[in-house]
């Protein structure tokens, strides 16, 4: 049973609760079996009603959800063989992201993620997944060898954004990412960007430059966050749900606007309440991704992903 519900998941609480009681039973009687199917058939309705009608502001709140797969997570899972690569070879070890190789199936990969904590102790170890400039710097680290050993890229989004403070700013905070984006750009080898969870501003963006943009359905992505938005134009931080809504910041409206390539679905009411499940649907997605990519000839990538941002917008006169 799940510990922790947002407030429009309040009605799923109850039906878990007694669902959880009913299996957990010495012994199960055949009126146990029944009632638990009639339960679970209720809370399915109520799951797919719920689903059906979020707002982009429940989404953001979905995709900051403490009990959502992380990226450590979908690499425990997914990958075999993982041997984790730290350090950007100038500053220091950045534990607000992990990268390294290993194995998606039988194909080898680079796989690298933001990733958050579940306590405040690993939050503060992860630093909220907020990278700083040395996070930056160890993720391009990681996909030149990636480069020159051939081997396809994954990149896990998953920030409220680029770390903001005094020490990353005097350690070219902007200047690495930037420099991300330039090189990301002429690699010669598949990169897939997933947004997993949050895809807040420049953060997002600086392990995210792609040939493929794909996002789990309960994420968000955008070049601010709905509360950072809402400080600056309304100052007032408690509008976020307004900003959200004026900020188009779901899988869907990114779909519209051509940012997002496709959005992997998230059964029975989202990721956080079947880890598995959610987690089959990404390995069966990215592996039919890298099968298309793998046949693009490597000198023809920079081009393509020229086409592929000059399409995002454009100014007429």
């Amino acid at each position: 049973m799940n510990k922790y519900y947002l407030d429009f998941e309040e009605p799923l609480k109850e039906y878990d609760k007694s669902i959880s009681e009913l299996s957990n039973g010495s012994s199960i009687s055949s009126i146990d079996n029944q009632n638990i199917k009639k339960l679970k058939k209720e809370r399915h309705k109520l799951i797919e009603t719920i689903s059906n009608n979020l707002t982009r502001w429940q989404r953001v709140q979905l995709a900051r959800h403490p009990e959502r797969p992380y990226t450590k997570d979908i690499i425990e899972y997914m990958i075999t063989d993982f041997i984790e690569l730290h350090g950007d070879r100038h500053y220091s070890d950045d534990h607000a992201v992990i990268g390294g190789i290993g194995f998606l199936g039988k194909r080898k990969i680079v796989i690298i993620g933001q990733q958050k904590g579940r306590n405040t102790k690993e939050n503060l170890f992860r630093n909220f997944g907020m990278m700083r400039p040395d996070g930056y710097r160890k993720a391009l680290r990681i996909m030149k060898l990636g480069e020159k050993f051939k081997l396809p890229i994954i990149t896990l989004i998953d920030t409220p954004g680029a770390y903001p403070g005094l020490g990353a700013e005097e350690r070219g905070q902007g200047e690495a990412i930037a420099r991300n984006l330039i090189k990301m750009s002429s690699l010669k080898v598949p990169i897939i960007s997933l947004v997993i969870g949050e895809g807040a501003s420049g953060g997002a963006l600086g392990i995210g430059l792609c040939d493929r943009f794909l996002m789990m359905e309960n994420t968000w992505y955008s070049v601010i966050s709905p509360e950072g938005c809402a400080s600056i134009l309304y100052r007032d931080p408690s509008k976020a749900e307004v900003a959200a809504e004026s900020l188009k910041v779901a899988p869907q409206d990114l779909v519209d606007v051509n940012i997002c390539d496709k959005i992997i679905l998230e059964p029975n009411g989202g990721a956080h309440r079947d880890k598995e499940a959610s987690l089959d649907l990404l390995r069966e997605t990215i592996n039919e991704e890298l099968e298309i990519l793998e046949k693009i000839d490597p000198e023809s990538f920079l081009n393509n992903r020229i086409q592929k941002y000059d399409k995002l917008g454009y100014f007429e006169s």
